[in-house]
């Protein structure tokens, strides 16, 4: 991402650590980086996985003063199954509206179809730079179908990217 822009601020419930509600501003008061993980589905087995994966990296978000953040376009039981099922150590958010994915970009293949897993929403991903006055955007992987999440490799490779 060439141009950062403001980063959209958003409250939501979390079944997982940290606080709850979860705002952007509250993560921004102990936070360098929050790294936003937009998923498609919790039925998903690749938004799952990247969800654990995350959870596997943490000691290296951690060592970058990151913290990865999941949002499902869920209600509050399917955050919570994730959360017992998967024993993730950071925030697990839900957002049955899926209003923070608009705001942050979150790709809808067929609009008229959002509801529905393999026609809806796409993973991305969003690395937020708090270091400023304002949170800002610093880097986003938009995934071009459901099937297209980023590896942690390549958020951790973004966030580098955004320290300097």
């Amino acid at each position: 991402m060439s141009a950062r822009k403001p980063a959209p601020a958003f409250e939501l419930p979390n079944v997982g650590p940290g606080p709850d509600p979860c705002s952007l501003a509250t993560l921004a008061r102990n936070e360098s980086f929050v790294v936003l993980l937009f998923h498609h589905d919790d039925a998903c087995h690749d938004c799952r996985a990247q969800a654990k994966k995350a959870g596997d990296r943490y000691a290296a978000l951690r060592a970058r003063d990151a913290v990865a953040v999941s949002v499902l376009p869920t209600g509050r039981d399917a955050a919570e199954d994730w959360q017992e099922r998967f024993e993730l150590p950071h925030p697990v958010l839900f957002d049955p509206e899926a209003g923070v994915g608009d705001d942050y970009g979150q790709p809808v293949r067929l609009p008229m179809f959002a509801e529905l897993p393999i026609f809806g929403r796409m993973p991305a991903a969003v690395v937020v730079d708090t270091r400023g006055a304002e949170p800002e955007v610093a880097w986003t992987y938009r995934g071009k179908s459901t099937w297209d999440h980023p590896s942690m490799t390549t958020v951790l490779d973004g966030l580098d990217s955004v320290r300097e």
